[in-house]
C-alpha cells in the first residue's frame, strides 16, 4: 500500500501531540513505515520560524505576517521532508498543516484575511495536493487553554504567544475549525478531544483502520 498523510488538527490543548505519537506506534505495530513530523517547525528553517510564531508578545505579527510565514515554513516542509517521504511509500504524520492557517488567520483573526488570499496561497506553495485523512481534535477552549498554559510551566522556552490571543479568540478558533470539518467532510473527521487518551487513541485507531483497510 502506498504510503498516506494524515493531518492532526485542532485548538490548542487538545492533545495532538499524543495522540499522533501513539497513532504512529500503532502503524509501526502494523509494519507500516511511519514518521512524525510538523508545523510550523519540520525542518531546520522551519525551527526558526517556529520560534518566530510561537514566541514572544501577541502583537508582533499580524494576521496577514502569520500566514505569510507558515506558508514558507510550509513549502519547506513539503519540498523537504513531506513528499521526499511520501515518494517512498511512508505514512507521513503532521501535527497541523493548511486548515490551522485557515482557522487561524481567516477565522480566529475575524476574517482579516479574505479565504481567496489563503486558498492562493496555498495554491502557489503546495498546488493541489492534499491531505489523504485529516482527523480535528475538538475541546472547549478554556479547558484547551489551561491545559496548554499548564503544560508550558514545565517549559523553559515558552511557546505561548497563540495561546494568550484570549478566550474569544479561541473560540472563533474552534468554530473555524468546525466550518473547515463541514466544508471538507470526505477528508476531514471531527473527534472529541475531551476524554481518556486510550479512549481518544482507539477512536483513531478504528477510524484509520477503516478508512485504509488496516
Amino acid at each position: 500500500m502506498a504510503g498516506k498523510f494524515i493531518t492532526f488538527e485542532g485548538g490548542e490543548g487538545t492533545g495532538k501531540s499524543t495522540q499522533i505519537n501513539l497513532l504512529c506506534d500503532f502503524l509501526k505495530q502494523k509494519n507500516k513505515d511511519a514518521v512524525l513530523t510538523k508545523e510550523p517547525g519540520g525542518t531546520e528553517v522551519g525551527l526558526a520560524l517556529r520560534r518566530i510564531l510561537t514566541e514572544g508578545d501577541v502583537g508582533k505579527l499580524d494576521a496577514v505576517a502569520e500566514a505569510l510565514l507558515f506558508f514558507a515554513d510550509r513549502r519547506l516542509h513539503m519540498v523537504q521532508k513531506v513528499w521526499p517521504a511520501l515518494a517512498k511509500d511512508m505514512w507521513v504524520l503532521s501535527d497541523r498543516f493548511a486548515d490551522s492557517t485557515m482557522a487561524y488567520q481567516y477565522y480566529a483573526y475575524d476574517k482579516r484575511l479574505s479565504k481567496e488570499d489563503i486558498t492562493s496561497l496555498y495554491r502557489f506553495a503546495v498546488g493541489d495536493f492534499e491531505p489523504d485523512l485529516t482527523i480535528i481534535l475538538d475541546i472547549d477552549p478554556k479547558i484547551g487553554l489551561a491545559r496548554s498554559f499548564k503544560k508550558a510551566e514545565g517549559m523553559t522556552v515558552k511557546e505561548t504567544r497563540i495561546e494568550s490571543q484570549g478566550l474569544v479568540w479561541h473560540e472563533r478558533l474552534r468554530k473555524g475549525f468546525l466550518e473547515i470539518a463541514k466544508e471538507n467532510p470526505d477528508r476531514c473527521v471531527v473527534l472529541t478531544a475531551d476524554k481518556p487518551i486510550d479512549e481518544l487513541h482507539q477512536e483513531i485507531v478504528q477510524l484509520v483502520s477503516q478508512r485504509f483497510g488496516l
